[in-house]
């Protein structure tokens, strides 16, 4: 049997802050989107932008280490899979939404206030 492989990777800043809840059974759920620009110059010399918009949903402990450490703005690399899940709303109307389901997160951009051992709050310079 053939074996498929399904793995994104991004890198990017948040849209939103992560919004977190709970399904009935208790588990917790964390939402929230990922802004990936890439640039590029044409054969012209024109400088290009274009800004890609990813939804992410974590679960269980990731979706609350999400919620915990990510915000509005912040830098985070995602890793998982794509999934397409579709709904009927009340007037009969289908929907799609395509989702970077998450399996690992790390925050990019640690700030000097945050705990951190990379940034040790009274440090003033880095030692090399």
């Amino acid at each position: 049997m053939a074996r498929g492989l399904n793995k994104v990777m991004i890198i990017g800043h948040l849209g939103r802050d992560p919004e977190m809840r709970y399904t009935p059974s208790g588990r917790p759920v964390t939402t929230f989107s990922v802004a990936s620009t890439r640039s590029w110059t044409s054969s012209e010399g024109q400088r290009h932008e274009e800004t890609e918009w990813f939804n992410v949903v974590a679960w269980g402990s990731l979706a609350e280490i999400c919620n915990q450490h990510l915000a509005k703005g912040k830098q985070a690399y995602v890793e998982g899979r794509l999934q397409t899940r579709s709904w009927e709303d009340n007037d009969g109307n289908k929907h799609y939404r395509t989702e970077i389901v998450a399996r690992e997160m790390l925050v990019l951009d640690q700030s000097r206030n945050e705990d951190s051992d990379f940034f040790p709050k009274d440090a003033d310079e880095f030692p090399f």
